[in-house]
């Protein structure tokens, strides 16, 4: 563990760099720590079972008494996925926009801890005091309204987090980015900058949100039947611009998925989103309307097997069914590592019948991204005029790309840190290196616990996942230590019984003769049986088969 007098201040990434997902990062100036974000991102299919992923938090664990803050730039997963799991274990105050704590405390209630949490609202004229550590913010751009990036004052100097953002001009709701207080800051002087990576390989600027606004209302106004609408619950002005559409071509709005009903009822709520009074109706009510005149906002852009779109897709919704010459837009572009479950929502509903409009070239224009391209952040750093910059938000490519940027515009490459989860940049005496490392990683979160699969467990996944399993029960007399009946032989995920029955009488027969071969000390221990048996089986198994299942003996005495 660090201690305070190591160091003046450190700067490190919990999560979010090397990776798309789970962004957490901290300031700290001796005895106080600030937190950044607390996200969560998508599990890989190497992980079986796996629900979600979050930063690992040891090293604010280790140090809780220090830790003054949470503040949290918007409102996105990746952003906000991970702070229940974090304030179930440290219950430290959260600072937030009105939108993002909205969508806030709809996860804390969800898991019970609304009520003890500790929620402050902030917006771009905030200021905030955490020990020795000052913040103030800034208004910026990104596909979610309310975000904002932070100016932290500190005896070493500025740091500046941008938060995630783009620069558009003509933006669907307010505000604007704030360019004039971007430059003062940077006028003022900047030490660090903590900028995002996500589109540092893009050319150009990012496009508007509004030309994705034009695309939907010509395709709303071109569909001759339903028109089904998939993307984020939480890209807040997307979901505007649908309900633009359908009230435009007078059409009545059905909500699917519990986070798209969620957010939308908290946005209309706060008053980030503007529905007209009867424009929504429940699934079952749209059999009323004829089909021209049905549009339906749900979840699952991703591809996600349990959300809205993908059962829509397999026909196994309970309330409504997407039928041949139907109109399907998906306004979202997949997450790094979503694309094959997208792409087999895609097959099925083609599959249906349906016309199928997605991606993000100018043929269809359903989706902008809501991240800088190389211009943007060229801007950016022009406008911070940072002395050291760390990219963050993004994999290891982007990071790269974004260090070649910042070179373009004046920045030093020895001035700019690509660091890992968990390395740490030391600023002493106005000078910046790279200090020691702090514990990070990755937290699996399965069913309602966290970190309580590990390596081990998640290895027992991969290979039952792999070749399945092998059970053999053996009964044995307690006082003679010779078995009273037949060992029974159970197959779960690696053959199929009634066509492998030679097999499964070769395996017991090998049970059989194992267990007479052991003499009487070894019978008297039920471990040296267990692997004895597991160790003849399986060598049969692969010789016959060239499968390693895994195999469970289990000794009865009776």
């Amino acid at each position: 563990m660090l201690k305070p007098t190591e160091h003046g201040l450190l700067i490190a990434a919990l999560g979010g760099v090397n990776e798309i997902g789970k962004n957490m990062y901290f300031i700290q100036y001796k005895d106080d720590i600030v937190v950044i974000d607390c996200g969560s991102k998508f599990p890989t299919e190497n992980l079986p079972g796996i629900d979600l992923i979050v930063p690992d938090i040891a090293y604010l664990l280790e140090n809780q008494e220090k830790v003054r803050a949470l503040i949290v730039t918007h409102g996105h997963e990746d952003h906000i996925g991970g702070i229940p799991y974090l304030l179930k274990q440290l219950n430290l105050p959260v600072y937030a926009s009105k939108l993002t704590l909205g969508l806030i405390k709809i996860k804390l209630k969800e898991h019970g801890l609304l009520r003890e949490a500790q929620l402050h609202t902030i917006s771009a004229d905030s200021a905030m005091q955490a020990g020795e550590i000052n913040a103030t913010f800034f208004s910026i751009n990104h596909s979610i309204p309310d975000c904002l990036g932070i100016c932290f004052q500190t005896p070493e100097g500025t740091v500046v987090h941008t938060g995630d953002f783009k620069f558009d001009m003509s933006p669907v709701s307010g505000p604007y980015p704030d360019l004039h207080r971007m430059a003062e800051i940077g006028k003022q002087g900047v030490k660090v900058l903590l900028s995002e990576s996500t589109n540092a390989e893009r050319p150009g600027f990012t496009p508007s949100e509004r030309q994705v606004g034009e695309h939907l209302l010509d395709a709303f106004i071109r569909a001759k039947q339903q028109v089904f609408v998939s993307t984020f619950a939480s890209n807040v002005n997307r979901v505007q611009q649908v309900i633009d559409a359908a009230v435009e071509t007078g059409r009545k709005l059905v909500l699917l998925g519990r986070s798209m009903v969620n957010v939308v009822n908290v946005s209309m709520e706060l008053g980030y989103l503007q529905i007209p009074d009867g424009l929504l109706i429940e699934p079952e009510e749209s059999e009323r309307y004829p089909a021209d005149q049905i549009a339906v906002l749900c979840t699952g852009s991703q591809g996600e097997p349990m959300a809205a779109l993908s059962r829509l897709a397999s026909s196994k919704h309970p309330k409504i069914e997407i039928l041949p010459g139907d109109t399907v837009i998906i306004a979202a572009g997949p997450i790094p590592g979503n694309e094959r479950n997208l792409a087999h929502v895609i097959d099925n509903l083609y599959v249906l019948g349906a016309k199928v409009i997605y991606g993000s070239g100018s043929a269809t224009g359903m989706h902008v991204s809501g991240h800088g391209s190389q211009e943007e952040l060229k801007l950016m750093l022009t406008l911070m005029k940072p002395e050291y910059l760390i990219p963050v938000h993004g994999e290891f490519r982007m990071l790269y790309q974004h260090r070649l940027l910042a070179e373009s515009v004046g920045v030093p490459s020895d001035h700019v840190f690509i660091v890992n989860n968990g390395d740490a940049v030391r600023i002493e005496d106005g000078k910046a290196s790279l200090g020691p490392k702090v514990p990070a990683g990755n937290s699996f979160v399965d069913g309602i616990g966290i970190g309580e699969v590990g390596n081990i467990v998640l290895r027992d996944r991969r290979h039952l996942s792999s070749d399945g399993m092998i059970i053999i029960v053996t009964t044995l007399s307690k006082s003679e230590k010779t078995m009273l009946a037949d060992p029974e032989v159970i197959s779960r995920g690696f053959v199929f019984v009634r066509e492998s029955e030679e097999l499964m009488n070769q395996i017991r027969e090998l049970v059989l003769s194992t267990m007479n071969g052991l003499n009487e000390a070894e019978r008297s221990q039920w471990s040296d049986i267990k692997q004895t048996l597991k160790d003849n089986i399986g060598r049969f198994i692969y010789s016959q088969t060239k499968k390693r299942p895994m195999i469970l003996p289990i000794v009865i005495e009776v």
